[in-house]
This record gives structure tokens, C-alpha cells and sequence, in this order.
């Protein structure tokens, strides 16, 4: 089965537009990095979206306790300066001193404990999992904290370095919530200084970014991101000079963007993992056909995965074969059973299933639609009539959430943390967005997630990996690379975490 066909009736329009619209020149004379992107975020607060493009905002604006390396993937000091593990719940963290939140407000102790104390019991918080671990924080003194978890915890710096920034407590209750996400303060090195709805924020260099900071003092003074609808308008705007920075455009534009004269085209691998869940736990109804192993398993076998990778994603995209990053601690590649393309043993598991001609059932999806179109081919060619329903990913979402998608196709780059706790537990573990609901591995993910011994959670993982794999509870597709173009006379380094760092950025 060819993608290419689906491909050229694809992107008509956005090649038109880069064989007609005259080069982009940036705005390195006002100093402003301008980014468009396609991802609206419903909250800039970055504890109240779950969205990548929110994450990265949040990494401009906020800091948290420590900062992970995105080249050695080190635990780095931020905020804290030191910190000291007193018991396997208990960590205690001298903090920096002499830190200003961008209203001028010090940073004490009491920041940290009121973002801590406040995230574990706010029902707004958008991915709770990822601070389930932490029972509570309390004051030493002004620059010493004690964090008290759960339980045993393996992988909370990872949470600590990548989503836990710290909120300003005088700031926050002064305001409130709401007020607090219209105009939000934190320590980092870009202040927001304008959220006008999800379709535009602006960014100033906070010159009182503390000292040792391990972001540093950013070189570029203003940046201003809007928000499109679709990826013709964001190639229309890098390059008719109203952006200068966009990502996540069709693989197919790479090398036209290359031949621009202004423009820079940059793509590389990256920990995000393209997915479906599948309803074997019958939450759209018991009668559900996924709900059968055989059928399921007919599903993997179905989707050429390596030539989706290769045509629609192309770059150095892999097929992943666990519901994880390989690169993850954890992620035991070996333990997957594999499903490798096979038409005929997918049209011969469907008879032995009871559908020897197949059934219907839905795709809920925010996947771009070459993505979408190429599950539905290779489906209906063994029989399985897919209606897809293409979605914005909030709304996709919250379908999937709601327990509303049979078949729900995403991408999950498990906000950077390479551990498998950050990514089994949220698709697998009992919580919204798991449509297996097996008990099996369930028990296997908690047992990995309370332990500090790394052998037993490597035991656990292989096993609900392999147990996972073998009843076709979900089915990974392949790994995402990220295509970014940019004006060349911007300096930009992309990192396999997929985290854009501005504030590392400079004009040439």
C-alpha cells in the first residue's frame, strides 16, 4: 500500500505557498523572536495544561527546585542549591538565596511549600499522576525544605527538574487563580508580560534572572508567540516574514523550507512516541469487537508501522514496539511481543474472532490527517471500516478522557521525564485515559513506581511490558522527529527531550 498518493493529495496548498510567497527577514532589529505555532494553550498557568506547548512557556517563565541537563540528562541545582535524601520518603533542599520572583517578590521556603501543598489536592491540576508521589512540604526555615512523599519514589527529581515549578505564594493568593493565569510571575528567565486568550503571549528578558542560574541570561529580549489554526497559515506566516520560528510542519516541507535562502530547516528525533489506546476494557460498550484479544491483535498486525514511519515521518522515526521510549528507564524493548505487518494473519485473527468480514468502529484523533488516513487504509484493507473523527487536541482529549473513543491516536512525549513512570502508569495505570483496565499491570506499575531498588523496577516494567504486548492493550506506532524551521539569522539547537530553550537562543 502506497502513503505516498495520500501524501501528494495532502499538501497541495502548502507547497503553492512556498513556491509563491517571498522570503521572511526576522526581527532581529526590535530584538523580538517571533514564534508561531499551531498548539493553543488553554492556561499558561503550567499546571493546568498538559500540553507541550504549555510546557514549554512554563520553561521560559518558571523555574523549579533543580533542572535536568538536556545534553547529559544531569540533576542539576536551580532554585535549590543542595539537597540531601534524609529517608526513602523524605528529601530536604537548601534553596537559593537571593532569588526575585519578576514582580520583585523573594523567593522563600514558603513558595515552595505552597506550590507543593497546593498542586497535590487542586482538582484542576491537568496530569496529577505526576504528583502523586509527594504527600506534602514543610518549612525548616526561610531557605531549607523538607518534602515528604508517599512512598518510595525512584524518579521524583526527574518530576522536580521538569514539572514542578514553583509558584509565588504572596503573588498568587493576592490575585487568585484566575487572575493568576492572565498574568502569571515566576523566577525563570522570560517574564509573560500579555496572554490575550490561547492565541497570543508575549515574553520580556527578566533582567533579574538570578545569578548561577543553569538557563543563564537569555540574549534575546522579547518574544511574542501566536497561535494558527492550521499549518498553511503557520508556513504562510514564517515566510511571509510575520514569524520566525515555527515547528511540527509536514515531513514532506523539509526539504522545500531547506532550499529558502533565509530560512533554516532542522529536524531530529525525539522521545515523543505516536500511539492508539484500544477499548479492551469495553468502556464504550461490552459488546465492543476490542474488547476481543484476537481482534486487537489483528489491529497491530494491520498497520504497516515501518512504512508509516518512513513516508510520514521520515527523518530517523523508528517503530516502537512498548508502550514507552526506549530510552526510558524501564523501557525493556526485549520483553514486547512483537506484531510485525502481516495482512493475511490480521484477516485470519478477525475470522477466528467471529468478524471474518470485518465490523465498524471509530478513530478519535488530533493526528495530523495523513497519520489518520493511513490507519484508516490499512484498517478497511482487512475488513475494519474506520470513521475517523479529526479533532483539536483538547478536544480529542477530553473524548478520550470520557471514556468516548474506541480507537483514540495520539502522540505522547511523556513531558520529557526518561522514565517509564512517565509514561505506562498514565495510558496503563487505572486512570482516564487507560482503556485496558488490566489489574495484571496494573499491580506491576505500582510495585516499579514504590521501590528504590532500580533491579526490581526493571523486573516489574519488563513485565507489564510483556504483558501489556502480549494482550494488545495498546499499540504504539513509531517515534516522532520534530521539524523545526527558523530565519538564519537566528542560532537555535533543538534537543531529543523536545523542549524548545529560548532562552538559549541569539541572533546570528
Amino acid at each position: 500500500m502506497r502513503l505516498v498518493i495520500w501524501l501528494r493529495n495532502a499538501i497541495p496548498a502548502v507547497c503553492m505557498t512556498l513556491a509563491t510567497v517571498a522570503p521572511a527577514f526576522a526581527e532581529k532589529s526590535t530584538d523580538t523572536l517571533r514564534i508561531t505555532w499551531r498548539e493553543a494553550i488553554p492556561d499558561v498557568d503550567p499546571y493546568y495544561n498538559s500540553q507541550r506547548t504549555g510546557m514549554v512557556v512554563a520553561f521560559q517563565a518558571f523555574d523549579c527546585l533543580v533542572y535536568r541537563d538536556p545534553v547529559t540528562m544531569e540533576i542539576k541545582p536551580a532554585l535549590a542549591t543542595s539537597w540531601h535524601q534524609v529517608d526513602p520518603t523524605t528529601i530536604d533542599f537548601t534553596l537559593r538565596q537571593g532569588v526575585t520572583f519578576q514582580n520583585g517578590d523573594p523567593f522563600t521556603a514558603d513558595d515552595v511549600v505552597y506550590t507543593i501543598n497546593t498542586i497535590i489536592h487542586d482538582k484542576r491540576v491537568a496530569i496529577p499522576a505526576y504528583y502523586s508521589s509527594f504527600a506534602g512540604a514543610e518549612k525548616l526555615d526561610d531557605f531549607r525544605v523538607r518534602v515528604k512523599l508517599t512512598g518510595v519514589s525512584p524518579a521524583v527529581m526527574e518530576y522536580l527538574a521538569m514539572v514542578t515549578p514553583i509558584w509565588p505564594r504572596a503573588y498568587r493568593e493576592k490575585v487568585g487563580s484566575d487572575a493568576f493565569s492572565r498574568a502569571p510571575i515566576g523566577t525563570g528567565p522570560y517574564k509573560i508580560t500579555k496572554v490575550d486568550g490561547t492565541t497570543h503571549i508575549e515574553m520580556e528578558r527578566y533582567d533579574g534572572h538570578y545569578a548561577g542560574s543553569p538557563k543563564g541570561r537569555p540574549a534575546i529580549r522579547y518574544i511574542k508567540i501566536h497561535e494558527v489554526p492550521d499549518a498553511t497559515t503557520e508556513i504562510t506566516e514564517l515566510l511571509g516574514g510575520k514569524a520566525d520560528w515555527i515547528w511540527g510542519y509536514n515531513a514532506d516541507q523539509f526539504a522545500n523550507i531547506a532550499r529558502m535562502p533565509n530560512l533554516e530547516a532542522l529536524r531530529f528525533g525525539t522521545m515523543r512516541v505516536y500511539f492508539m489506546t484500544i477499548d479492551a476494557a469495553g468502556r464504550t460498550g461490552t459488546d465492543n469487537p476490542l474488547t476481543k484479544l484476537k481482534v486487537r491483535q489483528a489491529i497491530l498486525s494491520a498497520i504497516d508501522r515501518q512504512t508509516m514511519a518512513k513516508q510520514l515521518i521520515q527523518g530517523d522515526s523508528q517503530v516502537i514496539d512498548t508502550p514507552c521510549y526506549p530510552s526510558q528507564f524501564g523501557c525493556d524493548v526485549s520483553a514486547a511481543v512483537k506484531y510485525p505487518y502481516d495482512p493475511a494473519r490480521a484477516k485470519q485473527l478477525l475470522a477466528e474472532a467471529g468478524y471474518p468480514n470485518g465490523f465498524d468502529t471509530e478513530l478519535i484523533s488530533y493526528n495530523t490527517p495523513q497519520i489518520n488516513a493511513a490507519l484508516q487504509n490499512y484498517l478497511k484493507a482487512v475488513g475494519i471500516d474506520l470513521r475517523i473523527q479529526q479533532l483539536q487536541i483538547g478536544a480529542a482529549i477530553q473524548k478520550a478522557e470520557a471514556g468516548e473513543a474506541p480507537l483514540y491516536s495520539g502522540s505522547w512525549g511523556s513531558n520529557s521525564i526518561n522514565d517509564v513512570s512517565a509514561f505506562m502508569p498514565y495510558f496503563l495505570g487505572g486512570g482516564l485515559d487507560d482503556y485496558a483496565r488490566d489489574s495484571d499491570v496494573q499491580e506491576l506499575l505500582k510495585k516499579a513506581g514504590t521501590t528504590l531498588d532500580p533491579e526490581v523496577r526493571r523486573h516489574a516494567y519488563s513485565e507489564a511490558i510483556r504483558i501489556a504486548t502480549e494482550r494488545a492493550e495498546f499499540v504504539p506506532l513509531f517515534s516522532a522527529v520534530r521539524y523545526v524551521a527558523f530565519s538564519k539569522q537566528l542560532s537555535f539547537q533543538g534537543f531529543p527531550d523536545d523542549l524548545p530553550r529560548f532562552y538559549l537562543s541569539s541572533w546570528k
